[in-house]
């Protein structure tokens, strides 16, 4: 349990016992003391990670080729000179993958029924609908706006709190939308390629708006609100576990079937960036893809490697469903 006011306990001693209750001190034991919640505490946690990783950044940089004008127009098209840091932090996050999240995701695959996975599915994607609606706004789409709001009605009613896609048999077809995607539709360029930690594919425009969406999340402020711990956990936790669930065949498709999975993931991640930013019209200057990075882009579209993309759920960050 947090502590309720500021002063310590006769049996805390030194700064540790409060850092993890979450009360962060201003003195020594005894003296006075801030209470923070355990959102603050989360995105104090968040920040000191991003700067860890500006720090890494700067030192991690690839040197440009300047003598081999191929390798140069090569390089400036992957767009990736972070990438020594990239690859070392896709290793760590392809070893967790093996060793904790694919065999979760196998149990949850093989022990629930479809339909279970369905209605999991369903709830989650109809929690995320104030994200999906504040995102269509922001980019003047009124239009699915109105698909957005009329899908969050019949789903919470008639679909039982979203357990049950109604909206989809009467015409209202699910669509995702973000402030990556907003920023991107205003003209914001995506910048240089990123691989977070636990995170996955990004870049710094998609980054920044992953941190937008948090805030406007509602699940966000239920923990704060109403004083219900992990609240965020356990929705983002669910959402990675059922997404992953839903990608394993596929993953291990893409994996073997490219020659460098880095860079074949890499150029999916952007393939599927782009159709969901077009919201899936075809630019027919952006058809000829790096077919030397992605040997499999022949059997795999941008929406079946949609999971490649991660987004806020509440205060944690997980990946997003496959369509």
């Amino acid at each position: 349990m947090w502590p309720e006011s500021g002063q310590p306990s006769g049996e805390a001693i030194g700064w540790t016992p409060y850092l993890r209750q979450g009360v962060l001190s201003s003195g020594p034991v005894g003296g006075n003391v801030t209470t923070i919640s355990r959102y603050q505490w989360g995105v104090l946690r968040l920040a000191r990670l991003l700067a860890l990783i500006g720090l890494m950044a700067l030192a991690a940089c690839a040197t440009p080729p300047t003598d081999d004008p191929d390798a140069l127009a090569a390089y400036e098209e992957a767009n990736d000179p972070l990438e020594p840091m990239n690859r070392y932090f896709f290793e760590l996050n392809y070893a967790a993958d093996e060793l904790l999240f694919k065999p979760f995701a196998g149990f949850y695959y093989v022990a629930l029924p479809d339909f279970a996975q369905d209605g999991v599915r369903n709830a989650l994607r109809n929690a995320q609908t104030p994200v999906v609606l504040a995102n269509d706004l922001f980019q003047g789409e009124m239009e699915r706006a109105g698909v957005t709001i009329g899908r969050f009605l019949v789903n919470s009613t008639l679909g039982v709190g979203g357990l049950f896609d109604i909206a989809s048999r009467m015409g209202l077809e699910y669509h995702d939308e973000d402030f990556g995607q907003t920023l991107a539709v205003h003209g914001a360029d995506e910048g240089p390629y990123l691989m977070l930690p636990l995170l996955g594919p990004s870049n710094p425009r998609d980054l920044a708006g992953r941190i937008v969406d948090t805030f406007l999340n509602p699940i966000t402020y239920i923990s704060v609100v109403s004083n219900v711990d992990n609240v965020g956990l356990a929705v983002g936790g669910a959402t990675l576990l059922d997404t992953r669930a839903r990608n394993l065949q596929t993953l291990d498709q893409v994996r073997e079937g490219s020659l460098d999975f880095y860079a074949t993931l890499r150029s999916l991640y952007r393939q599927s960036r782009n159709d969901e930013i077009r919201n899936g019209a075809v630019q027919t200057e952006e058809l000829d893809v790096l077919e030397d990075e992605t040997s499999t882009s022949n059997t795999t579209t941008p929406d079946e490697i949609s999971f490649l993309r991660t987004e806020p759920v509440g205060s944690q960050f997980t990946i997003v469903e496959q369509p």
